[in-house]
């Protein structure tokens, strides 16, 4: 399904969700909301694909913005984890945002299909689960602002306004999912390389001096 079921970095996407019929109509619901939009969907669409009945798939979910729900909570979990890990990580300020664009990216790419719902389909939400899924973003976002942060602390970057190259650079790490493709040139690797060049271009990262 486009990228959305593969391992990548050990993680085998969804596996935390039990039963088996629970994950499969979760990964069609991921197919569907990424192929047709949110409301253009229908609960038929969905259990359709599972190979399920539409009466199957109220046993696991009582709505259909439960399972958005469901998708958009782990997903967001994920990026939380990838950001606060980097920025949590080992070496310089550069280092570290180098590690948090790479990693954010391929997850990205590799996981488009899962990401373009997750990213793009958080207006669909009730509004205490959207409200739910902004504060996880705002956590993601101050990861990376620490890391920025920290960098211009040390002399490494120049960033005259933390707030808005936060966004700029969590804004460029999302919109992979919205452009790439596997029938592309580049693997998800690749394309997290060139991102992490050019988000530290961006910053005016300067290499720490020898001692």
């Amino acid at each position: 399904m486009g990228g959305a079921e593969d391992t990548v970095d050990g993680y085998k996407p969804w596996s935390e969700v039990t039963p088996d019929a629970a994950r499969r109509l979760l990964v069609a619901a991921v197919e569907a909301f990424a192929e047709r939009g949110y409301h253009a969907t229908t609960t038929r669409d969905i259990a359709g694909r599972a190979g399920m009945s539409p009466a199957a798939l109220y046993i696991h979910y009582k709505t259909k913005e439960e399972l958005l729900h469901r998708i958009s909570r782990i997903g967001h979990d994920k990026a939380l984890e990838i950001l606060t890990t980097a920025a949590d990580g080992p070496g310089s300020p550069a280092d570290r945002l180098d590690a948090a664009v790479r990693s954010f990216v391929r997850w990205h790419a590799a996981h488009h299909t899962t990401a373009r719902v997750v990213q793009y389909e958080l207006d669909a939400l009730a509004p205490e689960h959207r409200s739910e899924i902004v504060a996880l973003r705002r956590r993601s976002d101050a990861a990376v602002r620490r890391i920025l942060a920290d960098g211009v602390a040390a002399g490494e970057f120049d960033v005259p306004d933390l707030p808005g190259t936060t966004l700029a650079v969590l804004s460029l790490c999302i919109d992979v999912a919205r452009w790439f493709s596997v029938a592309g040139q580049r693997t998800p690797d690749e394309v997290g390389g060139l991102y992490a060049d050019l988000v530290l271009r961006m910053v005016a990262a300067r290499p720490t001096p020898a001692r």
